[in-house]
């Protein structure tokens, strides 16, 4: 008599199941029962049917009911709901939900894919029309449905996972003004923080706003609109909202039915995939699985892991017994032009198990090109490896363009037969030009690793720098003067790898010798020289100022270094952007940089730059990925003109001008006379005091502010005295104060709605008038002028000794603004060009 097996879960690993089963064992009795309409459909490729790279809906639908059981004689039975599983019985009860008929099925072998599903915190107003969420295809309609027919112009994306970073740049693929808010300090969670910053930096260029560190408070719905209230107190408008803040599993029926789960809800099961009833089986995103890296028991939501157990799953039950090893969470993830993917452990999960970087494992970074640099479209990709003192892989990230994929498996295949960086380095790879190079950069990987290992080159992390002592170190860049010119360490002497040999006596042997270049390579050089002159103590920045600068010299965090960019980034966002129109005779010098690295293309720019006209167009090609934001930050501080950057398919393309300030018209009327090129410290940034109390002055303080900020400047208000008022709370705040400060605030206004007019207030009647005035043509309230400006990343700071004199705290201030005293606000004063007093 034939065995029967009943599956619960059609997608994925529960179809993977029935199939391999059906090829097994002509004569089982298979029943797949799936709660929804569709089975085995393509559930990564959802987001990219929204942003129509997927044009055909069909696509993803790799198999009907119907074929399944035209070619395997299975029974498929959507829309049809498993609800108890009665284990003694050996029977399941199901619902179909089209005819509400309640059923049911026995069974020999039970198979449990439930998968998983969104977590929807209870958030006020979560449940808005406008906000969706994208698990399953009725979600990707729903969601295309309303960017097709309402025509969406904001969209927020709650969440910067995998689904998150692919439904923002399949939205903003479709023409939507995109944000992303994460409540951790980055996103993409497999990759270590100074890896996300090259993403966070990819993503930024791409006009996406990036909100870390802050998570959700509040939905208000109104009229089509939501208003996203976070944490911080930011606000954000937008038109819908997609939420991808994580998921958990669909573990109900096992815990019903007394099968052992654990505190997460997974479920538990043996090596072979066997439930604690040796009659049922469970698999995929709903079971806790083994860590490949450590043993330890835990839970990794992927979707190749699922087929594979499934295949496995079928296997034990045909009598062909094969054991899961475990997961190791290889992944990897489109990210507009980018490509991120990581395998093994990250630092933070190292950590996490008690780990200790310098005493347990060590890590590299390099920057390496994705075939050889000479030929065409070789990409900058930065891989970081993660190994033990004797050498074993415990996990690799990978951000780059071409390659990355090919590079992140090889060393996801390392790690499956326990390789060490040894192993690395010795890998033969195919090589020919236009797709490697003699030393693939897994090799390189490996090479570096090893250097570390055997004591050749001591490194220093990126996050260490801060920590050495001025006194007894020195910071040597090892650059050429032309790239110190993008940006540099702070406190670093420069000299140059070639110059070393000869400016040794600039150096203290009796003080450590902090080294950097570009990516690394160079400064290895020099502490190898060093080394052998007698310099004990040397160490080289690990994956150089490229990775420094990433994490540094973003925006958010410009007091570490002088200027720079993370160079494996470009950027196609050129503010006040100039187009070479038809009418322009001069002739643009054209420049092919194809195939250098840092600081090759810099070096010939500066060189060609020398013999140009002032107002000469140039117009340059470069292969290196990190020339984008180079020459952007190369002509601000040598006082030359940026007009545009464009991406083809394996080059990028640049064009700048000689010389600051000019148009198309004034290109024409240039002069033959050559200008200097010196560095520029050109600022900015906007600061002012806010002093007053009264409306009509601080509705004119968060006007020039919001202009400001929507200029694309770094805004900084600083509010003492009668200005606190503008911020404090309408509503009454308990707190602790003496007599004094509570006279204080009862003849203060409390907030913004309370303040009156610096002229003609008439007891109050005046600011009434204003704001129905404002209203009544349509101009923002000082409260939403206050909201945009916070929303637009306005730095607000309370004078926190004109707090204590006028007996304010922090409770009666309204949520989301800085607390400082006059040092912060000098420090803005110094970085601008504008400072009012108002």
């Amino acid at each position: 008599m034939s065995k029967k097996v009943l599956i619960v879960g059609g997608v994925a690993g529960g179809a993977s199941t029935a199939a391999r089963l059906r090829r097994l064992d002509e004569n089982l009795e298979i029943i797949m029962f799936e709660r929804g309409e569709y089975i085995s459909f393509a559930n990564c490729g959802l987001p990219y049917y929204i942003g129509e790279t997927i044009e055909e809906r069909d696509a993803l639908l790799l198999q009907t009911p119907e074929a399944m059981k035209a070619r395997f004689n299975i029974d498929v039975r959507v829309n049809n709901e498993v609800l108890k599983i009665e284990r003694d019985k050996k029977q399941i009860q199901v619902k179909n939900l089209l005819t509400e008929e309640v059923y049911n099925e026995s069974y020999d072998y039970l198979v449990l894919s439930p998968g998983s599903t969104p977590l929807k915190p209870p958030i006020p107003g979560i449940d808005s029309p406008n906000i969706f969420s994208l698990w399953n295809i009725p979600d990707t309609d729903k969601i295309k449905d309303y960017v097709d027919n309402q025509r969406p112009k904001r969209a927020v994306v709650i969440g910067g996972g995998f689904i998150g970073i692919e439904m923002a740049e399949n939205l903003y693929d479709r023409g939507l003004e995109v944000t992303i808010v994460e409540m951790a300090d980055q996103v993409m969670a497999p990759l270590d923080f100074e890896m996300a910053q090259i993403v966070h930096q990819h993503i930024k260029s791409k006009d996406v706003k990036l909100h870390l560190k802050d998570g959700v408070k509040e939905f208000q719905y109104n009229n089509g609109i939501t208003t996203i209230v976070l944490q911080s107190g930011r606000t954000i408008d937008t038109d819908m909202v997609i939420l991808s803040i994580g998921i958990k599993p669909q573990s109900k029926l096992a815990i019903d039915a007394g099968l052992d789960v654990n505190q997460r809800g997974g479920i538990i099961v043996d090596d072979n995939l066997r439930t604690s009833d040796d009659s049922i089986y469970a698999l995929g995103d709903a079971i806790e699985v083994v860590d490949f890296m450590n043993g330890n028991k835990t839970m990794i939501p992927l979707a190749g892991p699922a087929n594979k157990q499934g295949r496995i799953t079928a296997n034990n039950i045909a009598g062909r017994e094969e054991k899961y090893k475990g997961t190791q969470g290889t992944s990897i993830a489109k990210v507009f032009d980018l490509t991120v993917a990581s395998t093994g452990h990250n630092e933070k999960i190292l950590k996490r198990n008690g780990l200790e970087y310098g005493k347990d494992y060590k890590t590299s970074i390099i920057h390496s090109k994705s075939h050889a640099g000479y030929y065409p479209g070789a990409f900058t990709m930065s891989i970081k490896l993660i190994f033990d003192l004797k050498g074993k892989i415990l996990g690799a990230q990978i951000v780059g363009y071409e390659g990355t994929d090919k590079r992140i498996d090889v060393i996801a295949t390392a790690i499956r037969f326990n390789g060490t960086v040894y192993d690395l380095k010795e890998l033969e790879l195919a090589y020919a030009p236009p797709y490697s190079s003699a030393k693939d950069p897994t090799n390189m990987a490996g090479f570096t690793a090893e250097n570390i290992l055997k004591g050749d080159l001591d490194v220093i992390q990126w996050n260490e720098i801060d920590n050495i002592d001025k006194n007894s170190s020195m910071i040597i860049d090892v650059r050429d003067e032309v790239e110190r010119e993008l940006g540099y360490i702070q406190d670093s002497i420069n000299i140059p790898v070639d110059q070393l040999r000869d400016r040794l006596s600039e150096l203290d042997k009796e003080k450590e010798i902090i080294i950097y270049c570009a990516v690394g390579l160079r400064g290895y050089i020099a502490a190898r020289i060093l080394k052998q002159n007698g310099f004990t103590k040397v160490r080289n920045l690990s994956g150089g100022y490229t990775t420094y600068s990433c994490v540094f010299c973003q925006e958010e965090n410009t007091d570490k270094c002088s200027g720079g960019s993370c160079s494996t980034e470009m950027t196609f966002d050129e503010s006040g952007r100039q187009e070479i129109t038809e009418d322009i005779k001069r002739e643009v010098v054209k420049l092919n940089v194809c195939g250098l690295s840092c600081p090759g293309p810099i070096t010939q720019v500066y060189e060609m730059m020398k013999e140009l006209d002032n107002g000469q167009y140039l117009e340059i090609r470069a292969t290196d990925s990190g020339f984008f934001n180079d020459i952007k930050m190369w002509c601000k501080r040598t006082g030359n003109t940026f007009i545009r950057g464009e991406k083809e398919k394996n080059e990028f393309v640049v064009t700048i001008q000689k010389g600051a300030g000019f148009g198309t018209n004034k290109a024409l009327e240039a002069g033959k006379e050559a200008i200097p090129i010196n560095i520029q410290t050109a600022k900015e940034d906007k600061s002012m005091v806010v002093f007053s109390g009264d409306l009509d002055k601080a509705i004119a303080a968060f006007i020039i502010a919001n202009g400001a900020a929507a200029m694309g400047r770094k805004v900084t208000m600083f509010f003492t005295f009668w200005g606190l008022n503008v911020l404090r709370k309408s509503e009454k705040v308990k707190s602790e104060k003496s007599f004094m400060d509570k006279m204080f605030g009862m003849m203060m206004p409390r907030g913004s709605k309370k303040l009156g007019l610096s002229k003609m207030n008439m007891g109050g009647m005046g600011a009434k008038m204003i704001r129905k005035v404002m209203n009544d043509k349509n101009i923002s309230s000082l409260e939403d002028l206050i909201k945009q400006a916070m929303s637009s990343g306005v730095n607000i700071v309370a004078c926190t000794m004109s707090m204590d004199v006028m007996g304010i705290t922090k409770e009666e201030l309204i949520d989301g603004i800085e607390y400082g005293g006059v040092a912060a606000y000098l420090g803005a004063a110094e970085e601008s060009d504008v400072n009012l007093f108002i």
